[in-house]
């Protein structure tokens, strides 16, 4: 299949709030342009699109994956689902062997395994590190081991079954593994390379980070008893963010393999992971102090590309940061990148990638010169993801 992306750009505005704290609690920043910016990491934004993966069901829970060190619990949780009178014992100790078969290492936590000193059961072995496992390869693992139950050690000190699981562990992967790659370090013959790149987002502007003093007061005071029952403080910013992400549609055909269904046209998976990424990168939003600044926004404006050369982003608009006039941070980032993008697309001829445009109010309205507008997320995603699959279908 011959290379091609989707670039995705959104502007968003949220109010004052702390999305993402770094280790004082302060919003995370960052200086570009010479200025600070406020900056909401890849990593916080690629976790608030998995989870609206799930909260939101774009995708079948068998399409999806979970990373977690308690990879043996949850295995452990299938091998009894196919034999009930299982003790979780003996389960646990299948899940831990079949683990180990795939290459991974475990250990009973230190902390864990002290406190379990008083009599209290033994509790299960975790990884090292957080392992990222698909529903179906969970469900492969289990039955390999349901498959060596009479003796387990046995079973798997057989190369060829230490190859199956080798290999269960690392076919079949679910959507999120397919778009965000897994790293293991154990065993990197079972890594997958990530189809998307997810940009940190950063503000347009200059932002410098405030600090809110709050009090709370004690419900039970008597009328003698003065003061707070707490005071403490915040830190919180607001900006106009430009986000932006990159998905090789081609190498996330590959990591899906031949499909997730078997009922189904071979770019049918493809095009769903592409609509669901879509969706969910456009309308998550990181939950950081969420109850205490209530910041559910959505993007002002959003443009998709489909490339056959290489990703562009367009952060290079706002180097030189945006000045606020009327209208605000937004409109003035508009008008960038209105000046931005047929210029940079001129220079390296990539004027004819087709391009999708969404927009919401009078200030992106100059947006509608630099592609095809969306009425709605839904008729965007419904475009895209025909684009994408008549690209798909065409002969090598």
């Amino acid at each position: 299949m011959n290379r091609f992306f989707l670039d995705v750009h959104a502007l968003q505005t949220v109010p004052p709030s702390n999305l993402n704290r770094d280790d004082t609690g302060a919003p995370k920043t960052a200086v570009y342009g010479g200025v600070p910016r406020a900056r909401v990491s890849s990593q916080a934004w690629k976790r608030a699109i998995r989870t609206y993966f799930r909260d939101e069901h774009l995708l079948d829970p068998t399409e999806l994956g979970v990373r977690t060190k308690k990879v043996v619990e949850l295995l452990a949780e299938r091998i009894t689902a196919l034999d009930p009178a299982l003790s979780e014992e003996e389960a646990l100790r299948r899940a831990d062997e079949t683990v180990k078969a795939t290459g991974l290492k475990t250990e009973v936590p230190k902390r864990k395994a002290d406190q379990a000193k008083d009599g209290s059961p033994a509790p299960a072995p975790e990884t090292k590190y957080l392992v990222f496992l698909s529903a179906r390869q969970l469900d492969a693992l289990a039955a390999l081991a349901a498959e060596g139950a009479a003796d387990i050690t046995a079973f798997f000190k057989d190369r060829k079954n230490k190859d199956r699981a080798r290999e269960a562990a690392d076919t079949r992967h679910s959507v999120d593994i397919a778009l965000f790659g897994r790293m293991v370090a154990d065993i990197a013959d079972i890594n997958v390379d990530a189809a998307v790149q997810v940009a940190h987002a950063l503000s347009v502007h200059r932002v410098d980070n405030e600090s809110d003093y709050y009090t709370a007061v004690d419900d039970h005071n008597r009328d003698e008893e003065t003061g707070a029952g707490m005071i403490g403080t915040v830190d919180f910013n607001s900006a106009t963010l430009y986000r932006y992400a990159a998905l090789g549609i081609h190498q996330l055909a590959a990591n899906l393999g031949q499909g997730l269904r078997e009922d189904e046209p071979a770019t049918q998976p493809v095009r769903r992971a592409v609509e669901a990424f879509m969706h969910s990168f456009v309308a998550s939003l990181p939950t950081g102090k969420i109850n205490t600044f209530g910041h559910h926004t959505l993007p002002d404006a959003v443009l998709v590309t489909l490339r056959s050369t290489r990703p562009v982003s367009f952060v290079s608009a706002f180097e030189d940061p945006v000045r606020a006039e009327e209208g605000g941070h937004l409109r003035a980032a508009c008008d960038r990148l209105t000046a931005y993008v047929p210029d940079i697309e001129r220079a390296y001829g990539t004027e004819a990638d087709p391009t999708w445009i969404l927009r919401v109010g009078p200030h992106t309205r100059q947006l509608d010169r630099l592609g095809t507008e969306a009425d709605n997320l839904t008729a965007l995603i419904k475009a895209v993801g025909q684009a994408v699959a008549e690209r798909l279908e065409k002969p090598k």
